[in-house]
């Protein structure tokens, strides 16, 4: 039996990041830099205007107070669009809107409701301190500094920096295109009228939806067949277009289960009992495209839902954050006390569905769902966590300590 360590070592030495491209910012959303993005120019360029209100010096309202305002003649007016900043003169005003460059010997921007509105002289009525209402120069970005590191992930926030520093292009880790191929003669498709032997498939879906929540290019392909001809043309065509291909089901020992059969000539691709439960039987290894440089990983994973998920997020989740050019590739791991007692089988790594509750400082406890040796799908759907234990336990008693695998939330 093959232990968890060993077979990710293996899956993460197949899993080499897609090779850069330039792409444009549009085509950038979700994936990961891949180099440092320095700031061209700095953000703003110059001392702006924070909000609409007045530029002045502050020395000419410091003796303003309640009652007694301060009256300045207002020089000019001044739009966010004004080329270059003027420069005050002593004693005056420039009435400005947000975003303006800020006047030459100002350090202030009095905000509109703390005056009378004034146009041609206004009225100060609070004091407003020297920096209030001014957005230095180089406050969202300076020349030269690194604005977004290498390795992390485009959102919304990043893509908008780029866009204010001008630029139209970013040097990326392409997502990674996979692709899911269900198998089995017993799937049929979701919303499909329910028959006699037959189950709708669901790791088909659940697992095209776990990839893309990892910032993959993710397809679905049409169920396979339990037909060794058939299913090794499915997985000819889908090779074409994937970086990582998972396949599901068609791993047991009947004669109608075909995929080892048929993946076991291809490549690298070996099959072994790896210590873990739910799980245990999995296949693994590359396949090279002609005419590709890069060999392609195939993993081929349980069709029991639970297994296949739980094999997703040890081995394939990492697979593809590695492809995809992170450089954090796991979850993060909490230890946690159990609130309930339950059975280990002997010799595997434990995943079990639960739900994880606490805080950092008041430490977290994570409660199994469903039976801990025999996962259901029901259960998974509400998890937010899986407690793990390691190959040497036999029993967790309540009160125990132990990993919890955090997943997603559900909000």
């Amino acid at each position: 039996m093959r232990s968890i360590q060993d077979q990710l070592q293996a899956v993460l030495a197949a899993a080499r990041p897609v090779h850069p491209l330039d792409v444009v910012l549009a085509d950038a959303a979700g994936c990961v830099l891949a180099e440092d993005l320095r700031a061209p120019v700095s953000i703003p360029v110059r001392a702006i205007a924070a909000h609409d209100g007045y530029a002045l010096e502050s020395g000419a309202i410091a003796q303003v107070a309640p009652g007694r305002p301060v009256v300045l003649p207002v020089a000019h007016d001044v739009g966010a669009d004004a080329a270059e900043p003027l420069r005050l003169a002593p004693a005056h005003a420039v009435r400005v809107s947000s975003g303006a460059p800020l006047p030459v010997g100002a350090d202030v921007v009095v905000p509109v409701p703390y005056t009378d509105r004034g146009t041609a002289r206004v009225e100060v009525h609070r004091v407003v301190a020297a920096g209030d209402g001014v957005r230095a120069a180089g406050t969202d970005a300076r020349e030269g500094d690194v604005v977004i590191a290498s390795g992390v992930r485009l959102g919304a926030s990043q893509i908008g920096i780029a866009s204010a520093l001008g630029l139209r292009r970013l040097r990326v880790h392409p997502k990674p295109r996979v692709v899911v191929l269900p198998v089995g003669d017993e799937l049929i498709e979701a919303g499909a009228p329910p028959r006699a032997g037959r189950v709708h498939d669901a790791n088909g879906p659940m697992l095209t939806t776990a990839a893309q929540a990892v910032g993959a290019s993710a397809h679905r392909a049409a169920i396979a067949r339990d037909d060794r001809t058939a299913l090794r043309e499915a997985i000819e065509d889908q090779l074409v277009r994937a970086d990582l291909l998972i396949i599901t089901g068609g791993l047991g020992d009947g004669p109608d289960d075909t995929v080892r059969d048929v993946l076991a000539p291809l490549g690298t691709v070996r099959f072994d009992h790896v210590a873990m439960s739910p799980g245990q039987r999995l296949g693994f290894g590359t396949v090279e495209k002609e005419g590709d440089r890069e060999p392609v990983p195939i993993f081929a994973l349980p069709g029991d839902p639970v297994a296949a998920m739980v094999a997703f997020e040890v081995f394939v989740r990492p697979a593809l954050r590695a492809i995809a050019g992170y450089a954090e590739l796991f979850r993060t791991t909490l230890s946690a006390t159990a609130t309930a007692e339950w059975a280990v089988p002997s010799g595997l790594r434990q995943f079990v569905p639960a739900t994880l509750t606490g805080t950092p400082g008041g430490g977290y406890r994570v409660t199994p769902l469903g039976d801990p040796l025999h996962t259901d799908l029901g259960s998974l759907a509400r998890a937010n966590a899986f407690a793990v234990v390691g190959e040497r336990a036999t029993r967790v008693a309540a009160g125990d300590a132990v990993h919890a695998l955090v997943l997603d939330s559900h909000g």
